[in-house]
């Protein structure tokens, strides 16, 4: 497409909303790549009725009024976050319990039939090609599978490696924005999470490939593995804690099976330092979350070390006179069958570390 094609498909945000119809099913872009002028003109359309929005996490307050919720349009979220627990909780919104790695088939396979897909992208480059940026995770499928591709394209949003590109002939209409990505505050690490992270870092052998969580527990064990060697990265996503490892050697993923050399992730989210770090970076690359999240991938990569603080503790070292547990490393899955075992570092095991703050 030319520059000047891209100019008529380029409206104001209430242009691009236009196309949406009474009864669509749509999929919204999440976290730091949450469409707000597009959410904030698609609640403008007082005309709308049984509008359906799946999601996973949005940022940002949401535009929606008690009465829209009901009337005009309901949210189904994948993952919620904390604009939307009250209106689930109160009934006006739903969540669907799932596999963020099956999030996608829902979309590619018709289960949900998606009529649009309200995404925001990178700029184009010389050959016209945006990228989801911060988010690909379940937006590849959705921007695959959707009838219309409705775009905000961001002057901020970094040009992400991967199977991020949307070419602008794919574009339905776009408004163009200027705008401060959706940040995430870095949480305080306090002497609790320091001493979480320093016994579970001690856990963490060279040359092992880590899945991240985010919040002040995963900083405090990222902040500790600065003396550790040719760490990999496998992970659903991670934070501005990372970036140190990669920029100063300690992250190589050079003993990876999968994807070896880059770190990947299927979204992040976090500062503007972190959105400046991915930008146009080859050593990072974005894959939807039915790659990152597959079990059988997963598995082939050695020594997973996962440090995910809402993971079920199974075996703890703890003292009742300290506020602080360190979940130990537990034997997890048979890497072929999907099953319970009891030989903790078989090499068709992945390795697990939980933690746990006792309340």
């Amino acid at each position: 497409m030319s520059q000047a094609e891209l100019a008529a498909r380029t409206t104001d945000a209430d242009g691009v909303v236009s196309h949406i119809q009474s009864g669509d099913q749509i999929f919204v872009h999440g976290a730091s790549a949450t469409p707000a002028p597009l959410l904030q003109a698609l609640a403008r359309r007082t005309d709308l009725r049984g509008v359906r929005l799946y999601h996973l996490h949005l940022a940002g307050e949401l535009p929606f009024d008690e009465r829209a919720l009901k009337e005009r349009m309901c949210s189904h979220s994948f993952f919620t976050g904390p604009s939307l627990r009250q209106p689930i909780a109160d009934g006006r919104a739903e969540f669907i319990p799932i596999f963020l790695s099956d999030i996608p088939h829902l979309f590619l396979s018709g289960q949900v039939r998606l009529q649009a897909a309200l995404v925001q992208l990178s700029p184009p480059d010389r050959h016209g090609l945006c990228t989801l940026g911060t988010s690909c995770d379940i937006a590849r499928a959705a921007v695959d599978s959707a009838r219309l591709i409705l775009a905000e394209i961001n002057a901020q949003m970094p040009r992400t490696h991967g199977p991020t590109t949307v070419h602008t002939g794919q574009l339905h209409a776009a408004v163009v924005t200027d705008r401060p990505l959706f940040a995430h505050e870095t949480c305080a690490v306090g002497t609790a999470e320091q001493r979480i992270g320093e016994h579970i870092a001690a856990l963490v052998e060279d040359g092992a490939t880590l899945q991240l969580g985010i919040g002040a527990i995963p900083d405090a064990v990222l902040a500790q593995l600065g003396n550790k060697h040719d760490l990999g990265v496998h992970s659903e996503m991670f934070s501005d804690g990372l970036i140190p490892l990669i920029e100063g050697g300690v992250v190589t993923n050079r003993y990876k099976a999968v994807h070896a050399g880059r770190s990947v992730t299927s979204f992040v989210t976090g500062s503007r330092r972190l959105f400046d770090f991915v930008h146009d970076n080859q050593r990072v690359e974005f894959h939807g979350c039915d790659r990152t999240n597959d079990t059988a991938l997963i598995r082939k990569n050695p020594k997973l070390t996962a440090t995910s603080p809402n993971n079920s503790p199974v075996k703890a070292c703890c003292s009742s006179t300290r506020k602080t547990c360190a979940i130990d490393i537990i034997p997890c899955f048979n890497a072929s069958a999907s099953k319970r075992c009891s030989e903790p570092f078989s090499k068709s095991l992945s390795r697990l570390v939980v933690q746990l703050i006792i309340e």
